[in-house]
């Protein structure tokens, strides 16, 4: 991990659907659909990527790793419309692996092989495929339809003349700095953060190593998971709200950003925040 800091405040930022408008295209056109295709469940297409989409990204789940919304819209396509092959499997390794990735997947797999019956490792080997594929696709999206939210340039141009910027995301490494670097954000990246290093949680712990205590560090987030992230750290954690993103993006810039680097944030504020940030995410507001 390559920073050293310039600020006594951090902002950390999660890019798909939080910095960038690229969530709902990625979930809508390439990870439900290559599920689909994957296990060959186009006869329930239609209510599967409903399920998927409402798991991934308008619910509390919002946001969760891949592989993790792929255990669970398997495990409830087993329950509901047809046998799933080795779904117990997939399970297991979700719940126990301490990195959810493609290069975990390979390992699990390249470990397995010999000890496990080959029934047992195919999903996994499906799983691995899968998130290739859906790799491929999002490689292959138009690329002006990948765009950040309006104000999000104003507002980390604002944020980075005061504090250091890390780019946390889950997201493919490659894809988060092709993004970054063409819609002219990369400058106000001091540093980027992936699935490659670690949970989120994990990457804002060895950030707050560089010398940054946690009541100077910020978490931008659409999602319970960079909440969590942020709760796991006793950092704070700023809400970018589903389609009320523009809002969010503008309310950071001219409310939230003076109020964290004056020292004013935590409490109150953030509390009311949260509360907005829930009632989004639960279909209240």
């Amino acid at each position: 991990m390559h920073l050293t800091s310039k600020h006594s405040h951090l902002i950390c930022v999660d890019s798909d659907g939080c910095a960038m408008d690229t969530m709902d295209i990625k979930h809508f056109r390439c990870f439900g659909p290559a599920m689909v295709e994957e296990w060959s469940l186009t006869p329930w297409q239609e209510e599967i990527l409903q399920r998927w989409n409402n798991t991934n990204l308008y619910s509390m789940t919002r946001g969760i790793n891949r592989f993790q919304g792929l255990s669970i819209a398997l495990e409830e396509a087993d329950r509901s419309y047809r046998h799933i092959p080795g779904i117990d499997r997939l399970l297991s390794w979700t719940a126990s692996s301490h990195e959810l990735s493609n290069r975990a997947l390979e390992k699990e797999i390249a470990d397995s092989r010999g000890k496990e019956d080959q029934k047992e490792i195919q999903i996994l080997e499906k799983a691995l495929s899968w998130s290739r594929k859906v790799n491929e696709q999002i490689a292959a999206l138009p690329l002006d339809e990948l765009q950040p939210f309006p104000g999000v340039k104003e507002a980390l141009e604002a944020a980075h003349r005061e504090a250091d910027i890390a780019v946390v995301s889950s997201a493919n490494k490659k894809a988060v700095e092709e993004e970054w670097q063409r819609c002219g954000l990369a400058p106000m990246m001091d540093v980027l953060l992936t699935q490659d290093d670690g949970s989120k949680a994990f990457c804002i712990g060895e950030l707050i190593k560089k010398g940054y205590f946690p009541e100077n560090v910020l978490m931008l987030g659409d999602a319970p998971g960079d909440e969590k992230a942020a709760l796991a750290n006793n950092v704070l954690f700023y809400p970018v709200l589903v389609k009320q993103e523009t809002a969010s993006w503008e309310r950071f810039r001219t409310q939230a950003l003076p109020k964290f680097l004056q020292g004013s944030y935590a409490g109150t504020y953030q509390e009311e925040l949260t509360a907005l940030f829930h009632d989004n995410l639960k279909g209240k507001a």
